[in-house]
């Protein structure tokens, strides 16, 4: 039977990445694992390391996306918790069989490529859940939305673009770039 293997992330929804990095690497020390453009999101997320799971923030590119009314309403806050999945096609019909009201009925294709699915907190007691099953494509796609952040240079904010920088040096010497 399908299983939830583990947290794997929680997302704080924050108006400035930069901002927040100083508080969440600078002053708690956690390493960016990566930064990537998510445009079907309209976000920019950077992915923090906790040990086995990650921090997860994200800030809305588009003032109309549903992260920024999120931001508007909510200010800076958690947005939800993500549970990695071993089949995530299994747990969307177990959820619609229990009547649980999804916002995905249908897994998308999230950051790095991972299957994702959205749990309506409607179901959850008020919390936003996050399903996701990892795909072999993952590692290309991340590499190649990390890359495109990189040569926008968002806005010149130095903080991100050096977490970018950091993140495709260590894909170099880990031999994971194939350039």
């Amino acid at each position: 039977m399908p299983s939830v293997k583990r947290i794997d992330h929680v997302a704080v929804v924050v108006d400035d990445i930069e901002s927040a990095l100083e508080f969440w690497r600078d002053g708690l020390g956690l390493e960016v694992t990566h930064v990537e453009d998510v445009p079907d999101m309209q976000s920019i997320v950077a992915f923090l390391s906790t040990g086995d799971s990650e921090l997860e923030l994200v800030k809305p590119t588009d003032e109309d996306s549903g992260i920024a009314r999120f931001l508007k309403e909510r200010g800076t806050s958690m947005h939800h918790i993500c549970l990695e999945v071993d089949n995530i096609e299994h747990f969307i019909q177990r959820m619609q069989t229990l009547g649980i009201r999804l916002i995905n009925s249908e897994p998308v294709v999230g950051t790095g490529g991972k299957l994702i699915a959205f749990i309506h907190p409607e179901s959850t007691q008020g919390v936003l859940v996050e399903l996701y099953e990892l795909t072999g494509q993952e590692p290309e796609i991340r590499l190649a939305r990390a890359r495109a952040l990189a040569d926008r240079a968002i806005s010149g904010g130095k903080a991100v673009a050096s977490a970018v920088l950091g993140f495709l040096r260590r894909l170099r010497r880990s031999g994971s770039d194939d350039d």
